[in-house]
């Protein structure tokens, strides 16, 4: 194969949580630029339809599934009905996600319960589902898991999101243990974990911090609109097909700091 073959997504079919806007939203593009037929999953009908016709203004064939995936049944729902419209799940981006701050002595148990519900539950549950009615079948697939930096280290004093962390940690753990169970099957599970980027999540903290952020990464920066494609291709496509099991942070290098 050339390596334009090994990035070529022609053909696939692939669902993405949490694909209605944000950083999502910028994978969906990505996937699809390069081919891939699309099935966007969120809890707002509004932001799903607005996302399928930005995808569809530029060439791209998407649909929507709306469902709250904090809900193991609506996640069984979703699966099928992704299989319904696709007949195969090639590959499965498991995006969507919540935070929450607050200092951890306070941290409410309902916020609690909703991020581990939603970043790490669902991730499984998604995977479970898709890994059993299409990926085994089929010996193939690729599983992208978006967690953070925010998985791999502890809180800076200012950022009081223990259950965002906690969640995201588990996440790139996930990562590994799926990777190795599922490794005789041709699956490929593999995380990447964004540094900040604009989005509505981060919106209040960069507004108060962008500068300290700016000041702690490396390339001087935060993320932008296109910074996540080319890792999302990458770990869809044939062109990552040896690697599995691991994470790559998209942080201008803040990480490494």
């Amino acid at each position: 194969m050339s390596v334009k073959q090994l990035f070529d997504l022609s053909g696939k079919k692939a669902l993405i949580t949490g694909g209605s806007r944000g950083l999502g939203l910028q994978i969906a593009h990505a996937l699809g630029e390069m081919g891939a037929e699309l099935v966007l999953v969120s809890r707002k009908e509004n932001e799903l339809g607005d996302a399928v016709k930005e995808l569809s203004s530029a060439g791209i064939v998407a649909h929507s599934i709306a469902a709250d995936l904090q809900d193991e049944v609506q996640i069984q729902r979703v699966a099928n009905s992704a299989l319904e419209t696709l007949q195969v799940v090639d590959i499965l981006v498991n995006n969507a996600g919540a935070s929450w701050g607050a200092a951890a002595e306070d941290y409410p148990a309902s916020a609690w319960h909703k991020l581990m519900n939603l970043n790490i539950n669902a991730m499984f549950f998604m995977s479970q589902a898709i890994g059993k009615l299409s990926m085994i079948p089929r010996r193939q697939g690729k599983i992208i898991n978006i967690a953070s930096v925010a998985g791999l280290r502890g809180n800076p004093s200012h950022m009081q999101t223990i259950g965002y962390n906690t969640s995201k940690g588990a996440a790139v753990n996930h990562t590994r243990a799926l990777a190795a169970e599922w490794g005789k099957y041709n699956i490929n599970v593999n995380t990447i974990c964004p540094g900040f980027f604009p989005s509505k999540m981060t919106q209040g903290l960069l507004a108060e911090h962008s500068g300290e952020v700016i000041d702690k990464t490396p390339l001087g920066r935060i993320g932008g609109e296109e910074d996540l494609k080319g890792a999302a291709v990458f770990f869809a496509s044939e062109a990552s097909r040896h690697i599995t099991g691991q994470y790559l942070a998209v942080d201008g290098g803040s990480v490494i700091c």
